[in-house]
């Protein structure tokens, strides 16, 4: 693995790893600070200064240096208030995010060991250092909700803190649109399926016959996130899984592969490689089924037709995609583009939140109209074929407070909330006891309270 790739690697580990790497020999003249009953070490500051300026930050080391010692004071600040209020974050209830995490660097170094030699740590030690730190971070978190819990804002008061930004100065709104769509899938796409299969029982005979699967997944695998790894994806959790390829998974013995699995993705094959109780590492093997020229000419005239009798009214937009459309989310409302987080149906995008290839139809529409039918993927990554309509569209502009209502009232909800954290921590500097190392007396936002006579 390339070392630029490595250091990309460490940017969502490099603050958990080097927090918690203080020998436990530390020595009480290594003490950088003591914030109520928490300690912040020397050997944490300056092993986090190192990591930072070897992945390229440019900030002065002396200037880097009290940036990363005021965070940690504050952090400390949050840990002492967490003792006081009896918070306690257990282990299970972080399990789920130290996870998540692992697994993205074991994706990104490209396999467990890669990782372990980077930081010259066991698996066990990074799974262990990760899990203190989700642990503080989310207790952390439940302080500051406590902090902010009672926070109000009116529509006055979002009013004032419009009026008090220059005008000049007001955040810029990307341009967003409304969007309609009809979607067909491929034509005969069962015959497609069938030839898909059929591909990956030849290659799941090969793995058989000896042929190793790491290689076979590198070869044929249609997975872009785990093709290059061999098509390792990580431990994963049971609910993590597309459910057919879960039942599959948690029934393999170590290294065994799987028969062929259907999922909305694809078609699958799958080997075990280690089993932790609710967790599961395998490798698998995706192949989606391909549309052929002669099918894609076929999906593309239907659409057409369609779209010929909307323009001349014969037909409306919303009844054909009802009637023919196969996009789920969009149909039931008359083929209106819904996003697909189901904890937020927004119904508005920037051009930027579209794939490729609607984002140059979309870009050439005037309201109202509609683009020609073209091919792209859908969220699973399938091929399909849709038709766009450019329902509503809102122009780049300043904030503006009648138009930008929401957009405003979350700017001013963020700054109180940081009020609150700053009026809190001058009154938690004030009542708390911390003893700051001469090491760092030099560092000028220490003078807003945190030198104790």
């Amino acid at each position: 693995m390339k070392r630029c790739s490595r250091a990309g690697l460490i940017s969502g580990l490099l603050m958990i790893l080097t927090a918690f790497s203080v020998d436990s020999q530390t020595l009480v003249e290594s003490v950088a600070a003591i914030v109520g009953n928490e300690v912040v070490y020397l050997s944490e500051v300056e092993n986090t200064v190192s990591d930072l300026r070897r992945t390229g930050n440019k900030t002065p080391v002396d200037e880097l240096r009290c940036q990363v010692f005021q965070e940690a004071l504050v952090s400390k600040l949050f840990m002492d208030q967490a003792r006081i209020d009896s918070i306690n974050v257990t282990e299970d209830a972080v399990e789920g995010d130290v996870n998540l995490r692992i697994n993205d660097a074991i994706r990104q170094a490209g396999s467990e060991k890669a990782l372990e030699s980077y930081f010259n740590k066991s698996m066990i030690e990074i799974r262990k250092d990760i899990r203190k730190a989700m642990i503080e971070r989310q207790t952390m978190e439940e302080v500051r909700s406590n902090i902010t819990k009672n926070l109000a804002i009116t529509p006055n008061d979002v009013r004032r803190y419009y009026n008090a930004i220059p005008k000049d100065s007001l955040p810029v709104v990307p341009s967003k649109v409304q969007l309609s769509i009809i979607q067909l899938d491929p034509p005969d796409n069962e015959e497609n399926k069938v030839e898909a299969r059929q591909k990956l029982l030849n290659i799941r005979s090969e793995i058989l016959a000896g042929k190793s699967f790491n290689v076979c997944a590198i070869m044929y695998s249609e997975d872009p996130g785990s093709s290059s790894s061999g098509g390792e994806i990580g431990f994963k959790m049971r609910g993590e899984l597309e459910k057919p390829y879960a039942e599959a998974a948690f029934g393999l013995s170590k290294n065994t592969v799987s028969k062929i699995v259907e999922t909305k993705f694809g078609f699958h094959i799958i080997q075990l490689i280690e089993r932790k109780g609710d967790l599961v590492n395998t490798r698998h093997i995706l192949i989606r089924p391909k549309v052929k020229p002669q099918d894609a000419q076929k999906a593309i005239a239907k659409l057409d037709s369609l779209v010929n009798l909307i323009r001349k009214g014969d037909l409306k937009f919303e009844d054909v995609a009802m009637k023919y459309s196969s996009h789920l989310d969009s149909r039931t409302n008359g083929g209106k583009y819904v996003s697909n987080n189901p904890s937020d149906r927004n119904t508005w995008f920037t051009l930027e939140e579209l794939s490729k290839e609607m984002y140059v139809q979309v870009r050439e529409l005037k309201i109202g109209e509609i683009s020609e039918p073209f091919k792209t993927t859908d969220e699973n990554g399938n091929a399909v074929f849709r038709v766009v309509r450019l329902d509503d569209e809102i122009p780049a502009h300043r904030a503006d407070l009648k138009d930008d209502y929401q957009f405003m009232y979350n700017a001013a909800f963020t700054y109180g909330q940081q009020k609150m954290y700053r009026d809190w921590i001058s009154k938690k500097i004030e009542s708390t006891y911390i003893k700051i190392s001469d090491e760092f007396k030099s560092c000028k936002f220490l003078e807003e309270g945190w030198l104790k006579q």
